[in-house]
């Protein structure tokens, strides 16, 4: 069996960087394969803040899952698709980062959460989980981030507060603890 290797992820290493189209800015908490640019990269985990209406990046070959961290949320227009209302409640919205995308915020700035994945190669997954005290969560094999959105908590004896992220690598389908009051987005990130 393989020995997952975990990294904590602090808030404040996140990397900021401007929009591919200039129009914002982006907190990049992990990219695949590191250094990879934005033409290049397999999978991506970043955080976006939106202050203004108008159109999403193109990615060639991505597919991308959004989710709302801050803010009454959006409401996205995705060519060939009914226009998706996407708040705090929402579950997180899955669809292809090459459709032409434009946004109009509900009422003022948000901050989303986009994973992505290039198509063909990798395939993922987000999921929001509430803990109130104990539990256990499964870690899939592959590569999968635990993101601590609010509240704190502990995850195989490491503390997460607000902003931080858990980044499990080759790890297997096994069960660990996490204990805490917080709010958490799972991420699992899977070859094909």
């Amino acid at each position: 069996m393989t020995t997952p290797k975990i990294t904590l992820l602090r808030s404040d290493s996140h990397r900021r960087m401007p929009w591919k189209n200039g129009g914002g800015e982006t907190v990049e908490i992990a990219i695949s394969p590191e250094g990879a640019g934005l033409a290049d990269f397999d999978w991506r985990v970043s955080m976006a803040t939106v202050a203004t209406d108008g159109p999403f990046s193109v990615f060639p070959g991505i597919d991308r899952t959004l989710s709302i961290l801050e803010g009454e949320g959006m409401i996205l227009f995705i060519e060939g698709r009914a226009p998706d209302r996407l708040t705090q409640a929402s579950e997180p919205l899955s669809f292809a980062a090459d459709a032409p995308t434009s946004a109009t915020l509900i009422d003022g700035t948000i901050t989303d959460l986009n994973v992505m994945t290039r198509r063909g190669r990798f395939t993922h997954s987000v999921r929001r989980v509430a803990i109130d005290g104990h539990k256990e969560i499964t870690f899939q094999s592959g590569t999968t981030f635990v993101l601590c959105h609010r509240g704190s908590a502990e995850v195989d004896g490491m503390a997460l507060a607000a902003g931080d992220c858990l980044l499990i690598s080759n790890g297997g389908a096994e069960r660990h603890p996490i204990s805490g009051k917080a709010q958490l987005f799972y991420i699992a990130i899977a070859a094909i």
